[in-house]
């Protein structure tokens, strides 16, 4: 695969500059400590969307003027100067960040942040990941491509109050006064005497014995010396190398691998085991116990749990959903769609209704946890999104006072939503304390497909009027299967609700609402959410509706230029509201030389995501001729194939350019996986795909041979949303480039989803072989 990155030359003059407002102040707080400890409330201002002139201007909707991220960063901002930096004796600095690192480089991004305001180099912090405080409330919760936002100030406050406090320690040693001194490398120089101090000498001397403020003064971006710059993640050798820690390579003592029998159909339960005797006699096997979802074993070995499950013998009740199937659901949700205005006799309009399946959050790292459960206290392990609800709730199941539960959060190996949630934690903590035993639990790979969290089956019906040239409503109905936000954000909606734009709504129309907007001025602009049916375990996947609902409306967007015979592109920047967009459409065009001459069959796509303060194009060139999509690999997708996508990306102040690009370039392949051939097929009950080789991720050889991601200039002082962006973009662009290139709209996704499985599903109950090794590669 080509890739290519650019990194626009940054304009260097600061916005603070150019609007005639001087440095900000902040303050921060000193913690009483044996070394230097800092810590830093949280001040920023939100500015309300540029307006752009248009024949028929919409009013700006919820998400424009307040969106879910403000409000995770305003529900932050009470705790935030609970969020310290230590530095040692050995000249490093020291920060828990309380969020988890699942693979999108928060912890390079937080270390540059501190490296800046500190002048340490990066190579001298260490950022490890904070146990469940309590006390953060919501301050700890990762999600809603938020963390680099709601930490951008008060990590960098910690840090120059560090760096304050040691050049205060350096001139009472050296006597002179702090104006004389400098700092640089993590080392304190005077410039009269030449005389220097490292800062692990100063570490013990700036330590206070009381906390009090302190009132500091941040870098503008025009002193930026990391802090904008492209750098390689700090973990990137422990990665390369084997050495990264995730919660399978924790080493608790007595803690054996062990993993769950589940049930065929989702949420089924246990009626009856028949030979519980003799699975426990099996070799390796230590404990055999019924839990919650099904029967868990624990032996010496994987494979020898992995032997143990597949040879139980257990008797199902029915689970929650049985006899739905990907029919019977999409039924369901046309009965609950919200109706559509009527249409005005004086109009022209376009009305579409789009499918989109379940699919899986595929994360590489499949869920798993250890646990040591004993009679007064607990102590539990996992990649964890949101361990203050984990740590609350296990206890409530336990029992035990929430301050008996002690909850640490490893690195993980991919979330996309999927990690918010913290279901083998609490079956791990279930099942040590069934067997009174530590226990390491991994979920199988089939366990995460057929009984994890999906993203749920939806549908999306659109009409959009147009007369004259303009475009005059935009309506567009969303009705999904219930989305569970049971996972702490909810806590919050709550928290914040007295601020936000939306009345009286459910966490999920709520969410909904602060997400989805309409970068385009089409007139009076109605988007609105309807769920139905709850049996399902369901979750947010990276852009939680945002995907589905920009893929459809950007189809939408080219059937209205198609209408009125305008260029998509031309017609996309007509109607939009923000120059910032205009400038990501317009880059992606150039680069991607928009309109050039292409074989029939074949043919480009362009669209437009705005969220969470930032904004992103994408375009994608599609190959849709048979004679050039089929490939020679068994149980692979065949079908249509991208060949080339150009993604321009402007978050406002990127930390790391080279972080940033890699997200995109993740979202990227998030998003055509979706729209090709990524997706779960459900059949009374439960879901056919069962693991990689069936759920047809993008692999190595169907991404795009060309690649190229450019990252656009600073356009605010602040970040804005990076982890999601890519995937709705993405997505919109493929499918309207396949739209183009096969001249009719999709409206099914995945693409694929209707045409045979090709591929044959594993069974739905453990098989039991002649031996307890007979058939594992295939079915488990």
């Amino acid at each position: 695969m080509g890739a290519h990155h650019r990194h626009e030359r940054p304009d260097t003059a600061s916005a603070a500059d150019s609007d005639g407002v001087s440095r900000r102040r902040f303050l921060g707080y000193v913690v009483a400590a044996s070394t230097l400890t800092v810590a830093a409330p949280l001040g920023e201002t939100f500015l309300a969307p540029t307006e752009a002139a248009a024949v028929v201007p919409s009013v700006p909707g919820p998400a424009e003027i307040y969106d879910l991220n403000d409000a995770l960063t305003h529900a932050a901002l009470p705790t935030a100067n609970l969020i310290t930096i230590r530095i040692d004796t050995d000249g490093t600095a020291s920060f828990a960040l309380p969020r988890a690192e699942v693979g999108q480089g928060i912890t390079t991004s937080s270390a540059m942040l501190i490296a800046e305001e500190l002048d340490l180099p990066l190579e001298k912090i260490h950022v490890t990941l904070a146990d469940a405080r309590p006390e953060l409330l919501f301050n700890q919760v990762t999600g809603g491509s938020n963390t680099t936002i709601s930490t951008f100030t008060p990590i960098r406050v910690a840090a120059a109050v560090a760096r304050g406090r040691l050049l205060r320690a350096a001139a009472l040693e050296l006597g002179e006064a702090v104006d004389t001194l400098t700092a640089k490398a993590g080392v304190v120089v005077s410039t009269v005497t030449g005389k220097s101090l490292g800062y692990g000498e100063l570490a013990e001397k700036a330590a206070s014995v009381a906390t009090g403020q302190v009132s500091v003064t941040l870098k503008e971006r025009g002193e930026f010396k990391v802090i904008g710059t492209a750098r390689r993640r700090i973990d990137a050798l422990e990665a390369v190398t084997g050495r990264k820690k995730f919660a399978m390579d924790v080493q608790v003592p007595d803690a054996l691998p062990t993993m769950v029998c589940r049930p065929p159909t989702i949420n089924g339960t246990v009626r009856s085991v028949e030979n519980l005797a003799e699975v426990r006699a099996m070799p390796g096997i230590t404990d055999v116990v019924r839990i919650s979802t099904g029967i868990a074993v624990r032996g010496r070995t994987f494979g020898q749990c992995i032997d143990a499950v597949r040879a139980l013998h257990v008797t199902w009740g029915p689970g929650t959903a049985e006899d739905a199937s990907d029919d019977t659901i999409r039924a369901e949700l046309r009965k609950a769609e919200l109706p559509l205005l009527g249409l005005d006799l004086l109009t022209k309009s376009v009305d579409a209704r789009f499918t989109f399946h379940f699919a899986s959050n595929s994360a590489l790292e499949t869920n798993c946890a250890v646990a040591d459960v004993r009679e007064d206290s607990a102590e539990i392990w996992a990649s964890l999104k949101s361990p203050i609800v984990a740590q609350e709730d296990i206890a409530l199941r336990l029992g035990l006072p929430v301050s008996a539960v002690k909850v640490h959060v490893t690195e993980g190996g991919g979330s996309f939503g999927r990690k918010l949630f913290y279901d083998a934690a609490a079956e791990a903590a279930e099942i040590s304390r069934e067997t009174g035993k530590p226990v390491k639990l991994m979920w199988h790979r089939t366990d995460d497909f057929r009984q994890g969290r999906t993203h749920p089956m939806s549908t999306s019906r659109v009409r959009a009027t147009y007369a004259l040239g303009q475009v005059l409503t935009y309506d567009q109905r969303h009705t999904s299967v219930s989305t569970d936000f049971g996972h702490g954000v909810g806590e919050i909606l709550t928290a914040e609700a007295a601020r936000l734009p939306v009345g009286d709504l459910t966490f999920s129309e709520t969410i909904f609402t602060l997400t989805q907007q309409t970068p385009y001025h089409f007139g009076v602009v109605t988007q609105l959410l309807s769920e139905t049916d709850k049996r399902f375990n369901t979750g947010s996947m990276r852009n939680i509706y945002s995907p589905n609902v920009r893929c459809a409306q950007e189809l939408v967007v080219d059937e209205l230029a198609e209408r009125m015979g305008k260029d998509p592109y031309r017609f996309r920047r007509a109607f939009l509201k923000d120059e910032r967009a205009r400038a990501v459409l317009d880059k992606v065009a150039e680069v991607g030389e928009w309109g050039r001459s292409m074989p029939e069959g074949t043919a480009q796509g362009i669209a437009i995501h705005p969220e969470y303060h930032a904004y992103v194009a994408v375009l994608a060139e599609i190959d849709c001729r048979p004679e050039t999509t089929g490939r020679e690999i068994p149980d692979a997708y065949t079908g249509p194939r991208v060949t080339k996508v150009v993604c321009a990306v402007d978050v406002g102040l990127a930390v790391n350019p080279r972080g940033l690009q890699a997200q995109m370039m993740g979202g990227i392949m998030d998003g055509i996986a979706i729209t090709l051939s990524s997706g779960l097929h459900l059949d009374n009950g439960h879901f056919l795909e069962g693991s990689w080789d069936n759920y047809f991720y993008t692999r190595q050889w169907n991404t795009p041979p060309e690649l190229e991601i450019v990252v656009m200039p600073p356009t605010t002082d602040t970040p804005g949303g990076a982890g999601e962006l890519a995937v709705a973009g993405a997505m919109a662009a493929v499918a309207c480039a396949y739209g183009r290139a096969t001249g009719t709209m999709p409206t099914t996704f995945p693409l694929n989803h209707g045409e045979p499985l090709g591929f044959e599903p594993l069974p739905t109950t453990p098989p039991i072989p002649a031996s307890p090794t007979d058939g594992l590669s295939r079915a488990y």
